[in-house]
């Protein structure tokens, strides 16, 4: 944070951090490996235009998203670029162990001299529970302890074992040793989530479904949980600019719906599909909350966003219109003509758009 001499030389408000949010979505017409290979043009992409970074987003058995690791795919875009930080957005702690899983993390931080968020997340009661055996209990009640025995894993320690009632092993050694703090952020969309991760010390990554007032409620109980609000929390925004705002709502209504149609696909370990939502509806409401326009609606938006909510550090989900070169446009365009906007804002009222 920043003195502001406004404040009598008081900390004033942090910066705005701006990075891609990236899917590996694989649109109608792609393969897998299409879509994660656009992943990488995408994050070189992002270096040159001037984002802080990337975080990438974990799914499995399906077409939304086709990274299955996001510690893995993060590995690889960490060796591909030099100054861009690369966040897992996030890895699903309900089916992997958490010490794989710091073990990765730690590794990573290390080879790429601590360019590396890790973002974790409780997942939901999906079917990947049981192809990887670690059953609904983890999901329902093991969260808490996971999120403990990665961040004991993480803090510097020689040594960790654990005594919890899905976790129990006796003392091993760290190998790698974090020789620097790996940042943990926790995804929450529920108040429990979001005040565990209070009670952690953890920033949040909030997801791009819920308007300001959502965020804030969300902000709010976090706060309450915390006893303040210490945390540089970040927020997902759907985001695409274009010469008018007709054009770049039209861009994402020709290629995102088909899309998105597949997020309704997960099947929960029960057995029954996932909630039923309609894709161009969501789209609608989607664009009617985020930066989807001409520059200056952009821009305006996302300083609305920051206003509202307080959350400084933006994560772009920038891939929307589902073709390549249409992409590495958009990022291009948000770097020249949005990303100076933000650096340039300071705190005022909102306005509504």
């Amino acid at each position: 944070m920043t003195a502001d001499p406004s404040e009598g030389g008081r900390p004033g408000p942090a910066p705005v951090r701006a990075d891609l949010f990236l899917l590996a979505g694989q649109f109608p017409g792609i393969s897998p490996g299409q879509a994660l290979a656009r992943t990488l043009t995408y994050a070189l992409a992002a270096e040159q235009a001037g984002f802080t970074g990337v975080w990438i987003a974990e799914h499995h058995f399906g077409s939304y998203g086709t990274c299955p690791s996001a510690l893995t795919l993060a590995g690889y875009l960490l060796g591909a670029t030099t100054t861009l930080r690369v966040g897992t957005a996030a890895c699903v702690l309900s089916s992997r162990h958490p010490v794989a899983v710091g073990e990765e993390a730690a590794l990573l931080a290390e080879v790429s001299g601590g360019r590396l968020d890790l973002g974790v997340a409780r997942g939901g009661p999906w079917v990947d529970l049981e192809v990887f055996g670690t059953g609904l209990a983890r999901y329902q009640a093991g969260f808490p302890e996971s999120l403990n025995l990665l961040l004991a894993w993480l803090s510097g320690a020689g040594k960790v074992s654990a005594g919890g009632p899905h976790f129990r092993f006796r003392p091993v050694t760290v190998v790698p040793c974090p020789a620097r703090p790996v940042p943990v952020w926790v995804a929450a969309t529920s108040a429990e989530t979001a005040a565990l991760a209070a009670e952690a010390g953890l920033p949040l990554l909030l997801g791009m479904h819920d308007g300001t007032r959502g965020t804030r409620q969300l902000l709010g109980r976090y706060r309450a949980a915390a006893g303040q609000d210490p945390a540089p929390h970040a927020r997902a925004h759907l985001a695409y600019v274009a010469d008018t705002t007709r054009q770049a709502r039209a861009a994402l209504r020709a290629s995102m719906p088909g899309w998105l149609a597949a997020a309704g696909a997960s099947v929960r370990i029960d057995g029954t599909a996932g909630p039923a939502r309609d894709p161009a509806q969501y789209l609608r409401q989607l664009m009617a909350i985020h930066p989807v326009g001409d520059p200056d609606l952009c821009a305006q938006r996302l300083t609305d966003a920051i206003t509202g909510t307080g959350v400084r550090h933006l994560l772009l989900m920038v891939e929307g219109a589902g073709d390549p070169a249409a992409t590495v446009e958009n990022i291009t365009r948000l770097g020249a003509q949005v990303l100076p906007r933000l650096r340039r804002w300071q705190p005022g009222p909102a306005r509504a758009r």
